[in-house]
C-alpha cells in the first residue's frame, strides 16, 4: 500500500475551544496514521500544557497497533498522562476499557464512551461545540 496515496485516517475537527483535541477516526487507521495522530498530538500539548479530546469513530475498521513502535505507544501513553484531563470517546467500538488498562491506576484523565447518538453529550461533557467546516 502507498500511504501517500491512502486518505487519512485521522481528520481535525474544528471546534470553539482552542484547548480541546478533537478527531474523526474514519475506517482503518494504518501504523502511518497512529504516528501522525501522536504527532498532532504532540503539537496540541505544546500550545496547551492542558488538553481536552474527542474522538469520534466513523465506520471503524481497526487500527494496525502491531506496527507501531513500542517507544511510540509508551511516550504517547506517558504524555496522555500528563496533559490529557478528558477525553471523550464516541461511537464503536467502545475502546475505553482498553485505554483505562493502559494508563496507571492513579491516572488523572478522565475518559467516557458516548454513543454516536449521545453525541451532543460529549460535546456538552467537554464544554465545547464543532465549528461548521469552512
Amino acid at each position: 500500500m502507498n500511504y501517500l496515496e491512502a486518505v487519512p485516517a485521522v481528520r481535525r475537527i474544528d471546534t470553539d475551544r482552542d484547548d480541546l483535541f478533537a478527531i474523526d477516526v474514519v475506517g482503518h487507521v494504518t501504523a502511518a496514521d497512529a504516528e501522525n495522530l501522536f504527532g498532532l498530538l504532540e503539537a496540541a500539548y505544546a500550545l496547551h500544557p492542558k488538553i481536552d479530546v474527542l474522538v469520534r469513530l466513523i465506520d471503524h475498521e481497526g487500527v494496525d497497533w502491531a506496527d507501531v513502535s513500542d517507544e511510540t505507544l509508551e511516550q504517547g501513553t506517558a504524555h496522555a498522562v500528563e496533559h490529557v484531563g478528558r477525553c471523550a470517546a464516541l461511537g464503536e467500538p467502545n475502546w475505553v476499557p482498553s485505554a483505562q488498562s493502559l494508563l496507571p491506576a492513579s491516572s488523572p484523565v478522565e475518559i467516557r464512551h458516548f454513543e454516536a447518538e449521545d453525541e451532543a453529550s460529549a460535546w456538552e461533557w467537554l464544554g465545547a461545540r464543532p465549528l461548521a467546516p469552512r
